[in-house]
């Protein structure tokens, strides 16, 4: 078969819009695969326990009724709608509901990912940072509502660089997204603060005469945003919630994935960087000024916590793709792409027959490192009501009806608790760990094995060691034992 010089400009013009469904549906197939690992989060277990208590009363919560030591403060959830879907898909077919819904997700993310890119730049280039953004957002691809909102936050950006790009402002049908997002996760603030940045942009890369008119429309946009940004159950409330995650301090620097990047070790983040600056500095790339500080300001928010990573990986392609394809020869190539309906039908299809046939032969559940059963089920033999937890317990004890003394809301505990918690539990400050048990009236401990904490208390008078497993050891205070004295101990090293 001979194919001709217009069959293969075809072709090539087909491929823009065949790779992105391949691309997303290859990183669907994958994440379904290994779905377990969707699951390695105690994070998850709270989320659809808080979405079934949403559907069950038809109401959202205002105060929090999960723990001891914060019950009845004010507590809003901002990822309501995202806990609804993944209680519902729950309900419907047990943990693979979940895997089902984040790996589709995640799919659907990076389909938006290739398909926008691919309207700007070459197979090959758009590979390169599709294959980047998969290994940067690898670490946070878990079962949680940031998953689901991800494809949301990039349907928005794209649409605000592509009407910086043209030099216009983007459709009114475009804020829709930022109320969908409003609902799923409380980082919708973030998309509405890009608003000005993007205006920014296009009103400087415009033509004198255009430009006053054009700020103003930008400007009616971003009041029309914020507006849309408040159509949730909380109204003004839940932008105003994003304020709590920023004020934690110190506690953020106790979570892992708050954590600042570490680059002790090559991790995937330097190579990519290296290999950014390598790029830049080969062949002289160059960006407008705004795009630049848009750039470094993401940068800057992935090396700060190494949760903003994704917001890298996937909205700085975004950012670079039309100076990239108007300097390195890597543009799309010119003229309408073509697709295959019956093609993309047939895919689709499979996908959906692959599914079914995996989740029925294949059975889903959470990382049991976080999951202690055997010790919760002592927990309420002994009739335990108030548990001094380690952190990544708590979602298991919501899940099954146990207050906690800290869990993963951790804007509703504030910085003082959670540094003081954490210090404890790893004995950075030792008299903290008997003040808190003392001042919370704690009658049990649920700590992790081995871990500085559970080790002090086996040699604490007033204290007893009633069970422990590979998972989880639990200390219970002795009856009419007096509060615990701070022991003589020199804090260790770390």
């Amino acid at each position: 078969m001979t194919i001709t010089v217009a069959d293969a400009n075809q072709i090539s013009l087909a491929r823009p819009r065949l790779w992105p469904l391949a691309i997303g549906l290859g990183v669907y197939a994958l994440l379904l695969i290994s779905g377990d690992r969707l699951l390695n989060d105690p994070d998850t277990l709270w989320q659809v326990t808080i979405g079934q208590w949403i559907i069950d009363l038809r109401a959202v919560p205002w105060t929090d009724s999960y723990s001891f030591t914060m019950a009845g403060q004010p507590w809003i959830s901002t990822q309501w709608l995202a806990q609804v879907a993944f209680a519902a898909s729950y309900q419907l077919a047990g943990w693979a509901g979940p895997v089902v819904m984040t790996a589709a997700a995640l799919g659907g993310t990076f389909y938006l990912l290739a398909r926008l890119l691919g309207a700007r730049l070459n197979d090959t280039a758009t590979l390169i940072f599709a294959a980047a953004a998969l290994a940067l957002t690898a670490p946070h691809m878990l079962a949680r509502p940031h998953v689901l909102a991800m494809p949301v936050m990039l349907a928005w950006v794209g649409a605000l660089v592509g009407a910086a790009d043209r030099r216009s402002v983007p459709s009114l049908w475009t804020l829709p997204l930022i109320t969908l997002w409003a609902n799923l996760h409380g980082g919708f603030v973030f998309g509405i603060a890009l608003v000005a940045p993007f205006a920014l942009d296009a009103v400087l890369s415009a033509e004198r005469p255009r430009r006053v008119a054009l700020l103003l429309r930008w400007a009616l946009f971003g009041v029309l945003a914020l507006a849309a940004g408040c159509l949730t159950p909380y109204s003004w409330d839940s932008i105003l919630a994003s304020r709590k995650i920023l004020s934690l301090g110190e506690a953020l620097s106790r979570i892992g994935e708050w954590a600042p990047e570490d680059f002790s070790k090559i991790d995937v983040l330097e190579i990519t960087l290296l290999g950014g600056l390598g790029l830049a500095l080969l062949r002289g790339v160059t960006l407008p000024p705004v795009r630049i500080l848009i750039l470094l300001g993401l940068i800057h928010m992935a090396l700060s916590h190494s949760r903003n990573l994704e917001l890298l990986a996937l909205l700085a392609p975004l950012v670079l793709a039309a100076p990239l394809a108007a300097q390195c020869g890597v543009a799309a190539p010119a003229g309408r792409p073509s697709s295959s309906r019956g093609l993309t039908a047939a895919l689709l299809a499979l996908a959906i027959g692959g599914t079914l046939a995996f989740a029925t032969w294949h059975s889903f559940a959470p990382r049991s490192l976080f999951a202690p059963q055997a010790a919760v089920a002592e927990l309420k033999r002994l009739g335990a009501k108030r548990v001094f937890n380690d952190y990544n317990f708590g979602g298991y004890l919501i899940a099954n009806g146990v207050p906690t003394f800290i869990d993963g809301r951790t804007e509703l505990f504030g910085e003082t608790l959670v540094v003081d918690h954490d210090d404890a539990v790893r004995l950075r400050a030792p008299d903290k760990l008997f003040r808190l048990l003392d001042a919370y009236a704690v009658d049990a401990t649920l700590l992790i094995p081995g871990s500085p904490a559970a080790k002090l208390l086996d040699r604490t008078e007033g204290w007893q060691k009633v069970y422990a497993d590979d998972l989880a050891v639990i200390h219970q205070r002795k009856p009419g034992a007096p509060p615990s004295p701070a022991p003589m101990v020199t804090p260790p090293r770390w």
